[in-house]
């Protein structure tokens, strides 16, 4: 037989008293446990869920477009707009930005395609850019897979609506007051090479697409092949 200590003088517990407290903290440990196991694999989760959203929400392109190295009078103003599908599921994406500028439309332009060229950016020189008439500097770029339409010109300015009168603009525009309206407008189109019609083949000039034939066989029948009918 063991012999009693003195932590132990009547030896054994019969009656199991010193499990007893351990009974009651076990649950209690595997309790914080799980709650910190719990908390844990919130927080991994909700970053990248959160990154996922964000990524989802904000088109990369955009953010290519940030980083084009312009001045900041050159983007005094951004709006971003953004339409399709990012898979081309029915339409592809695109991605349309307008942008105020301080200065001059030649100015503008000039910062805008150096900052293109200096991230990877070529000139694109095909028909149909731009599709119609456009004053001021129009130009088109490809970079990998992706089209972009670069538009520069003065800005559309409108006199300020005269107090008691409603804010519509005249039929007959009036030119701005010298010093009210100055700068230009920068407009940026940015679509999947694939979705952009000007990649494709242009149509041609062959006869069988237009149904007229300029070169017609001539043979040596006056009527043409034509039966005359029984008089």
């Amino acid at each position: 037989m063991r012999p009693a200590t003195q932590d132990d003088p009547g030896g054994a517990d019969p009656d199991g008293a010193g499990a007893e407290p351990r009974r009651r903290t076990g649950p209690r440990r595997r309790l914080r446990l799980g709650l910190l196991v719990l908390v844990s694999v919130v927080l991994l989760g909700a970053l990248p869920l959160y990154f996922g959203m964000r990524t989802l929400s904000r088109d990369p392109v955009f953010d290519t477009l940030d980083e084009l190295g312009v001045p900041g009078w050159a983007t005094a103003q951004t709006v971003d707009n953004v339409s399709g599908s990012r898979w081309c599921l029915q339409d592809c994406r695109l991605r349309e930005r307008t942008v105020e500028s301080d200065r001059a439309p030649e100015e503008t332009s000039r910062v805008y395609e150096q900052a293109l060229r200096a991230e990877g950016w070529r000139r694109w020189e095909v028909t149909r850019c731009p599709e119609q008439p456009a004053k001021g500097s129009y130009t088109c770029w490809r970079r990998d897979e992706l089209t972009l339409d670069l538009w520069v010109r003065e800005p559309t300015c409108a006199p300020p609506p005269v107090s008691g009168e409603p804010a519509v603009p005249p039929v007959t525009p009036t030119a701005p007051a010298a010093g009210e309206c100055g700068g230009s407008l920068v407009s940026v189109k940015v679509r999947n090479a694939i979705d952009d019609e000007r990649t494709r083949p242009q149509p041609s000039t062959d006869p069988s697409l237009t149904g007229e034939d300029p070169f017609p066989t001539i043979t040596d029948d006056p009527l043409g092949g034509l039966t005359r009918s029984p008089s």
